[in-house]
């Protein structure tokens, strides 16, 4: 996540309860379920009248419609320009995708989020006022290399590319011993946030707090020095 992300996380409406989906492929699908079941009023449409009467029937949506989103006047008779925030889940039409969102853009809706299918979809989608993208394949694919490469680590949160906040598996060269006898900062440039205790997080534990094997810690810091624990 950047800096840009943020800010436009920041600038989300705590009390928007109401999302707009367009298309509804498995991104779209999973977006719309995730937001109906955990409450929020959700209409979606998709160019696909199937696509639309699965959403339905399968209850992940409150509304579904059958339009096509290129078309300004087929998004403005829906609503969707009337949503705070609007999702752009078409990722693999590129153009459709583009235009679309360009249209919800152009008819003011203050927060689109797109989904793209590559980094030069991505660029494109940022230069037509796309406020957010998101690049699932990308995003999974990396994390699963990570966990590949470096299992110890359970969580990361990116903070810009180069420094992260990490949750990882005390290593075995640290159990027994205390924070203080680590020495994280002077060994390895990071800062100690909290290690795991009976299922629950102790937040900045006391200096004598001893490491155990199979327990987790959060550090943050540069990802290079991260990389030098040993895990």
């Amino acid at each position: 996540m950047n800096l840009s992300s943020l800010k436009f996380l920041r600038s989300l409406r705590k009390d928007n309860h109401q999302f707009a989906v367009i298309g509804l492929g498995r991104f779209g699908r999973a977006v719309c379920a995730t937001l109906h079941n955990l409450g929020y009023q959700v209409l979606a449409t998709d160019v696909d009248e199937k696509r639309v009467s699965e959403a339905l029937t399968e209850d992940i949506v409150g509304h579904a419609l059958q339009i096509d989103s290129t078309e300004p006047a087929a998004l403005r008779e829906a609503g969707i320009f009337e949503f705070d925030t609007v999702i752009v889940a078409i990722g693999n039409y590129i153009q459709e995708s583009i235009i679309t969102t360009l249209n919800v853009k152009e008819g003011g809706v203050p927060h689109v989020v797109a989904k793209a299918s590559s980094e030069v979809h991505c660029k494109l989608l940022k230069r037509v006022g796309a406020d957010h993208v998101v690049f699932p394949e990308y995003e999974a694919g990396s994390a699963l290399a990570r966990t590949l490469t470096k299992p110890s680590i359970l969580e990361r949160f990116d903070l810009d590319p180069d420094n992260s906040i990490v949750e990882l598996l005390v290593p075995d060269e640290f159990h027994g011993k205390t924070i203080t006898e680590i020495q994280l900062r002077n060994r390895y440039g990071l800062n100690l946030l909290a290690v795991s205790q009976d299922g629950k997080f102790l937040i900045n534990p006391e200096p004598t707090k001893r490491l155990e094997r199979g327990s987790a810690m959060v550090v943050i810091g540069c990802n290079k020095d991260i990389n030098r624990l040993p895990i």
